[in-house]
């Protein structure tokens, strides 16, 4: 099985995000099959953007892991 990859720099522009941005997530173990070689970081070209962690989204994904209550 071959995989096509592409930097954070493609991601980046893919997703609408900065680069930087991309290598955090990256770092952060949130894209899926990101994986790093040397100093570079090199994703499965067809990797979903991660869902931003500050948005309602992300927020309804946390309180459902705990059975809909919010522990805060």
């Amino acid at each position: 099985m071959d995989l096509e990859w592409i930097t954070p720099e493609e991601a980046g522009n893919k997703w609408e995000i900065k680069s930087r941005q991309v290598q955090a997530l990256c770092a952060n173990g949130q894209v899926d099959g990101a994986i790093r070689m040397s100093r570079v970081w090199l994703i499965p070209k067809d990797a979903p953007k991660p869902i931003d962690g500050r948005t309602k989204a992300a927020k309804n994904k946390k309180t459902s892991k705990h059975g809909g209550k919010s522990h805060g």
